[in-house]
């Protein structure tokens, strides 16, 4: 046997000598070489009693024949060690009821797994499965199997006769097709797809009455749209049904959105487009915000519908991007060769960044026919969505018929063009874009659905959305009390505009983004936005393009993009400081803005703002956060009483903003803390998701610093600067509605590994146990002492004999719930010992109490 850790003896000696049923060898990646748990230790073996074995975080490599001995395990845990293949004798464990084999190397199952018939949960994700045993379906009693990021491409029609699943995660593989026979799996609750290959779910999913969760997320699909399968399988169900109580309409409709610099002739491209013998003037009208117009064509005989989308290029437009770059679009950048000022790298990576691959033509507007070269095979091979390179002179009409029949091919090939949506929608989506308004009211949405067809809310509601996600209309369903719920804004470009108007008003900008709600009356005073103030305003703050300044006298707002670029004076104590950096591959404008937007509340004095950092204040605690665009970087240093905390909820914030972003590629960089690097400006970083959890995942605990070269323990780098646990918890409740024990299982959160376990978070284990006070020698004590206090009541016992039954009653009840809290192994032994001198403690007092009551009497 290699040496095996002190603590890890003295759990086998206990379970020894106790007859234990649960034995606990787990979280052992962090020990030193000549420590690791290598291979189960024979001694293990001899407690033939054992109902679960724990062997999870280890280094173990094999499963020895001899684990056959343990004839009475119902569970066995060797998640996360490093298994390639499973005995064959593992079979012979006939009371299996739960087996976890999460994120090993395991390629194949052995057919002889499917012997374990009594088995309810397996969980095999994080492995290099490429195919299931046909035999898997053995497993009749299986209610959880877990399968996430392996690699299968085909599910095995057979999977389906495990018709007591209720949970399935197949999450991060290669699956292209649902089979129809899921429908067999009438028990399932929770199915987990995402991050697979699906373009098309069967309509027969609807009939799994009791599917309560279903994560599609990362998928390409088709059918159902994207739109809808992302409200959740309610929605889905709501879709199938419309379409085969309304029939179904085929939809060919696209966004085509022109971007580029201001002036480099997106606006005469959209009219060309739309009117090819449109005259351009001699200084046509540059782009306020976003134009939008309607341009239909017809290939094959087929009419296709398209929004043109002319966005602004004036750099104050670009922080909202986000917000209008879809998905299932085909991009055009122009570019003014005169100019030569297109920085094609920043648009393709916009592009690829919110259009999940979307197609994209470059236009080289040769304005006055100056040509200029673009290195199209390096551009190409960065980038795979670029279509085509087309020069033109607008002016002259020169290469359009060549970007007009570019433009119509990649349009009739977006993979949503073709797809179906039900009759009524397609009527009410009509209706909609006949409307002259601007905007109505929720009422009067609702109203309309009704005349056409639509008699469910929940229905008129979906289809909102639906509409809302594809760019039709504008209507924010995730706040039921706001003015933007009430309101349903029928022309995106009317919202848009009112919005930019504030951003290009000339006062607001004098005055470093400062507005007032007076100001607004000024800027919004055409007839267009009476009444809409409010409204407006909202779009403003959902969008995070301004917020209001707490407790200001008068009620101030602020743009935090308008701001000066010049940082005021300040004081910042170098020493002692917790720093953190992110680097990015491609940094998006408009971070640092919507983060102080998100921490304007801690804002310091709120005026220790700029344009590209920001001063927090909270609990004692002061954080510095500054954008630096050039450099692709944002630093944060913290200083005070709380640094860790503050600095925890810094990163959650910068990390929640990341995330909405889908494919941001960044770092998060954690300084050293050896003895050269602890209290530097200059300190070595590290990669945090690719250096120092990799370091946790392959169970390494020391790094070593490049500056210093000393060795440096990891998950200290980590503690040192952030709160991993109260991170994670953030972050998991950020999931809550997507979390199924599939998630949970491939997860390696931070602070399980350090040992600290919430067993809520692992239902897999699913262990009950008693309450402290459900001892029935508590009870028992409880009846001896009413019976007392009736006898002393009734005159038959003295006073002496109830006061002695209730001291032991101060006495035992404690010791009673202790010894159940000691036996379920959630009172450590060193507590229950001081629990009971504690007791002890008080025998004198209870001595003199019973004094009192002789000299009394």
């Amino acid at each position: 046997m290699n040496n095996i850790p002190q603590h890890f003896l003295d759990k086998i000696r206990e379970a020894k000598e106790l007859r234990l049923t649960q034995l606990d060898l787990s979280l052992n990646w962090t020990a030193r070489d000549e420590d690791k748990l290598t291979k189960i230790p024979e001694e293990v073996f001899e407690l033939e009693w054992l109902e679960v074995l724990t062997l999870n975080y280890n280094h173990l490599t094999s499963v020895p024949e001899s684990i056959t001995r343990l004839v009475n395990l119902t569970e066995l845990d060797l998640r996360n060690n490093g298994l390639t293949t499973l005995p064959e004798s593992i079979t012979c464990l006939v009371n299996l009821t739960r087996l976890y084999l999460s994120s090993n190397g395991l390629t194949t199952l052995p057919e002889s797994i499917t012997r374990l018939v009594n088995l309810t949960v397996l969980g095999l994700s994080s492995n290099g499965l490429t195919t299931l045993p046909e035999s898997i379906t053995r497993l009749v009693n299986l209610t959880v199997l877990g399968l996430s990021s392996n690699g299968l491409t085909t599910l095995p029609e057979s999977i389906t006769r495990l018709v007591n699943l209720t949970v399935l995660g197949l999450s991060n593989n290669g699956l292209t097709i649902l089979p129809e026979s899921i429908t067999r799996l009438v028990n399932l609750r929770e199915l987990d797809l995402s991050y697979n290959r699906l373009t098309t779910l069967p309509e027969s999913i609807t009939r799994l009455v009791n599917l309560k969760e279903l994560d599609l997320r990362n998928n390409p699909l088709e059918t159902p749209p994207l739109e809808v399968a992302k409200q959740g399988i309610e929605a889905i169900r709501e879709y199938f049904r419309q379409k085969q109580e309304e029939g179904e309409d085929t939809l060919y409709e696209a966004k085509l959105l022109i971007i580029g610099e201001g002036g480099a002739g997106k606006t005469s491209l959209a009219k060309k487009i739309e009117n090819p013998d449109y005259e351009l003037t001699a200084a046509e009208d540059s782009t306020q915000g976003i134009d939008i117009k309607k341009w239909v064509f017809t290939r094959d005989n087929q009419d296709y519908r398209v929004n043109i989308w002319d966005f602004g290029g004036q750099e104050i437009y670009h922080q909202t991007h986000q917000f209008f770059l879809t998905k299932r679009s085909l991009y055009v950048l122009v570019a003014d060769n005169r100019k030569e000022d297109t920085d094609f790298y920043y648009w393709l990576n916009v592009v690829e960044l919110f259009s999940d691959n979307s197609p994209l033509l470059i236009i080289k507007n040769e304005k006055q026919d100056r040509q200029r070269e673009i290195n199209d095979r390096q551009l190409r091979g960065d980038f795979t969505n670029l279509k085509e390179i087309l020069p033109t002179n607008l002016a002259t009409n020169r290469g359009l018929d060549d970007i007009l029949t570019h433009i119509k091919d990649n349009i009739s090939k977006l993979p949503h063009i073709g797809s179906t949506l039900p009759k009524t929608w397609t009527r009410v989506r009509d209706a909609l874009e006949k409307d002259p308004r601007n905007y109505i009211s929720l009422e009067e949405y609702l109203s309309l659905c009704e005349n056409n067809g639509f008699k469910q809310r929940k229905r008129q509601l979906q289809l909102s959305q639906f509409l809302h996600d594809i760019g039709v209309i504008l209507h924010f369903q995730d706040s039921p009390t706001s003015l933007l719920y009430k309101t349903v804004i029928l022309k995106p470009e009317w919202g848009t505009a009112a919005v930019y108007k504030v951003l290009d008003d000339q006062t607001v900008i004098n005055n470093f983004g400062r507005f007032r709600e007076a100001d607004l009356s000024d800027i919004w005073q055409q007839e267009d936005y009476n009444n809409m103030q409010g409204e407006l305003l909202a779009l403003m703050m959902r969008f995070n393009l301004c917020y209001k300044v707490p407790n200001s006298q008068v009620t101030t707002y602020i743009a935090p993009q308008l701001l000066n670029r010049n940082p005021p004076k300040y004081n910042w104590k170098e020493s002692n400081n917790l720093i953190l950096r992110y680097t990015y591959d491609f940094m998006p404008k408009g971070i640092i803005s919507r983060f102080i937007v998100e921490m304007n509340g801690y804002i310091e004095q709120q005026k220790y703002v700029w344009k590209e950092g920001v001063i927090l204040n909270k609990d004692e605690t002061k954080a510095e956060v500054i954008e630096n665009y050039g450099k692709r970087e944002i630093k944060i240093r913290v200083v005070g009483k709380y640094k860790r905390d503050l600095m925890t909820t810094v990163t959650y914030e910068l990390d929640k903003i990341h995330q909405s972003y889908h494919q941001l590629k960044y770092k998060k960089l954690i300084p050293c803390n050896c003895g050269t690097c602890k209290d530097s400006q200059e300190p070595h970083f590290y990669d945090y998701e690719k250096g120092l959890k990799w370091f946790i995942e392959n169970r390494q605990p020391e790094i070593q610093c490049q500056k210093s070269f000393q060795m440096v323990n990891v998950q200290g780098l980590i503690d040192d600067v952030m709160d991993s646990q109260k991170l994670s918890k953030q972050q998991e409740e950020e999931k809550a509605a997507l979390t199924t024990f599939v998630n949970i299982e491939k997860q390696i959160n931070i602070h399980n590994l350090k040992g600290n376990v919430n067993m809520e978070e692992y239902p897999q284990k699913n262990i009950r146990f008693k309450s402290a006070w459900a001892n029935g020698l508590f009870y028992l004590f409880i009846f001896v002492v009413v019976v007392a206090l009736i006898g002393f009541l009734a005159g038959s016992l003295p006073v002496l004999s109830l006061g002695l039954v209730i001291i032991a009653g101060i006495l035992f009840v404690p010791l009673i719930g202790a010894l159940q809290l000691r036996q379920d192994d959630r009172l450590s032994e060193k507590s229950f010992l001081e629990l009971m001198k504690m007791v002890i403690g008080q025998l004198p007092l209870i001595g003199n109490m019973l004094g009192n009551l002789l000299d009394k009497k």
